[in-house]
C-alpha cells in the first residue's frame, strides 16, 4: 500500500487517540467549518479531527504516513456513514494540490514531521488564500515532551537535523516557523488535557504501550537488560508528575493552539 516505514502502527495508539479526542473537539470547534468546506487533516491518525470534520457536512481529506492507522480511520468513518477521502502521505510532502483546502488541522500530527520547514511549506501551499491552518502542539516541558527527555537515553537519536516537536507549541519559535511559509499567525491559545487512570501504575503502562517508538525498540533494551529500567524510570516521571484526585490519578497535558491564515489575507 505504501512505500512508508513507521513505528505509528507498532503500539496501541489508537488507545491514546482516544484520550486525545477531546484536543480534536476542541480544534474542530475553534475552526468554525461550514458544510461543503474543503478540509484537510494532516497526520490524521485514526482519523479523530476528520470525522469530527465529516460529522459537519464538510469535504474532508485525512492523510497520514502510516497505513494501519488509515485503516482503522477509513473503517471508523465508515460505520458512522460518512465519506472521507483517505489518503497515505508524508506532511512535508502532501498528495494534494495547492490551494485545496478551506481548512487545515493537524492535531499532534504534523510536530512529528521530519523537517518541520518543509512541513510548514505544504500547510501553506495546500491552504486556499481565504483559507486557515489550526494546529494543537504539545508545549516544551508538557507531559508528552518530558517523557522523551526521560526515555531519550534508551532510544535511537532522533534523525540529524531534525527539531524537537514541541517546537510547534512554543509561541516564540511557532511565529517564525509559519512566517517563512507566509503563514500568519491570528491566535495562540494554551488548553490542558487531563488524563485519567485507576493508579500511576496504569498510567505508565498506557503511556508505553501506545507509543510505537518506544514498543519498537523492547526487545532489543530486554537483550541489553534495560527495558525495565526504562519502565522504572518512566515510573517515576509519572509519580512526580501526576497527582490523585478522588481515588484517580491524574496527568495533565498542556498543548498550544495555533490559528493562522495566508499572508495574503492579513490586512497590512
Amino acid at each position: 500500500m505504501s512505500s512508508f516505514v513507521t513505528t505509528w502502527g507498532a503500539g496501541d495508539y489508537p488507545a491514546m487517540a482516544q484520550r486525545l479526542m477531546p484536543v480534536a473537539e476542541a480544534v474542530v470547534a475553534a475552526a468554525a467549518i461550514r458544510p461543503d468546506d474543503r478540509v484537510l487533516d494532516v497526520a490524521t491518525g485514526t482519523g479523530n479531527a476528520a470525522v469530527l470534520a465529516a460529522r459537519c457536512g464538510a469535504r474532508t481529506v485525512g492523510v497520514d504516513l502510516e497505513p494501519a492507522l488509515l485503516e482503522l480511520a477509513r473503517r471508523r468513518a465508515a460505520d458512522d456513514g460518512l465519506a472521507v477521502d483517505w489518503r497515505v502521505g508524508d506532511a512535508g510532502r502532501l498528495p494534494l494540490p495547492d490551494d485545496s483546502a478551506d481548512v487545515v488541522l493537524s492535531v499532534f500530527g504534523v510536530i512529528y514531521a521530519n523537517d518541520h520547514e518543509a512541513a510548514a511549506r505544504e500547510l501553506s501551499r495546500v491552504c486556499a488564500s481565504s483559507g486557515r491552518v489550526l494546529l494543537a502542539a504539545w508545549t516544551p516541558g508538557s507531559l508528552l515532551p518530558a517523557m522523551g527527555q526521560v526515555l531519550g537515553g534508551y532510544l535511537p537519536p532522533p534523525p540529524v537535523g531534525s527539531a524537537p516537536p514541541s517546537r510547534w507549541g512554543d509561541r516564540t519559535l511557532v511565529g517564525p516557523l509559519l512566517a517563512a511559509a507566509d503563514l500568519r499567525i491570528t491566535s495562540t491559545v494554551v488548553h490542558r488535557l487531563g488524563l485519567s487512570f485507576a493508579n500511576a501504575d496504569a498510567a505508565t503502562s498506557l503511556l508505553i504501550d501506545t507509543a510505537g517508538h518506544v514498543v519498537t525498540e523492547r526487545d532489543r533494551l530486554v537483550a541489553q537488560c534495560r527495558w525495565e529500567a526504562l519502565r522504572a524510570d518512566l515510573r517515576s516521571f509519572v509519580g512526580d508528575r501526576g497527582v490523585t484526585d478522588g481515588g484517580r490519578f491524574r496527568l495533565e497535558a498542556e498543548y498550544l493552539l495555533t490559528t493562522a491564515v495566508p499572508a495574503s489575507a492579513v490586512t497590512p
